[in-house]
């Protein structure tokens, strides 16, 4: 009987390349609003227009790139409405998360979630904002994997890149890296708590910052519309 190949196939060129990008656009390399040619990025990954054209197709897809007619792709700018989609979205989401993780939790998930407390209590000790988000975003994942709902996971899959842009913006308001650490440590309390209808408050009020985030972003707007009138 022929044995099924086990060979594993390495990364296509556009998924890596797609990475690469996803990465520098994440760490801030490539601001918001910046455009993204084909031309360039192929000249800089030393990979053809077609390969840099198919990455900029996934990065569209997450939601961290852009296409406009005649002026091509640039990095996605976080706009009021954007960013209150994605406060509103993640509260609902995230809180839902916390209520079914309590019903999920075990040794196991409780050691899974303390070491993510260790890696955002490093990041902040280092004071890098960008470990902080790093970490933080995949604490959040992983409470979302210790849901156990599939579809719920599936749409967070969805958006997730964009949440990660959401809270380098959101914690970027929050100075006290501290107090980001020490939100978090009472939400994973919750959860292991066992207490649904806890996790799920403390989680939804751990979303609340996006609302300064909004209005903070609109504030922008109002006055970027005044100096465009003048």
């Amino acid at each position: 009987m022929t044995q099924p190949s086990l060979t594993i196939t390495p990364r296509s060129l556009d998924m890596q390349a797609a990475d690469l990008l996803r990465e520098q656009i994440l760490k801030g390399r490539f601001a918001p609003g910046t455009r993204l040619l084909e031309v360039d990025l192929a000249a800089q990954f030393s990979l053809s227009r077609g390969t840099i054209r198919s990455a900029l197709q996934q990065l569209t897809h997450e939601g961290l790139v852009v296409q406009s007619p005649y002026r091509g792709c640039a990095v996605c700018s976080l706009s009021s409405q954007d960013a209150w989609e994605l406060y509103t979205l993640r509260q609902a989401l995230e809180s839902l998360a916390a209520r079914l993780a309590c019903d999920q939790i075990t040794p196991q998930r409780v050691q899974a979630l303390q070491s993510g407390l260790e890696a955002l209590a490093r990041a902040a000790e280092h004071q890098s904002w960008q470990e902080l988000a790093d970490a933080d975003f995949v604490l959040h994942q992983e409470i979302v994997a210790i849901s156990a709902h599939r579809r719920l996971q599936a749409q967070y899959r969805i958006v997730e890149q964009q949440i990660r842009l959401y809270i380098m913006a959101s914690n970027a308001l929050r100075p006290n890296l501290t107090q980001i650490v020490a939100e978090h440590q009472q939400l994973v309390a919750a959860i292991v708590s066992g207490n649904a209808e806890l996790a799920a408050q403390v989680a939804k009020d751990h979303n609340s910052d996006g609302a300064m985030l909004v209005e903070q972003l609109r504030q922008i707007e109002r006055h970027t519309e005044k100096q465009a009138e003048n």
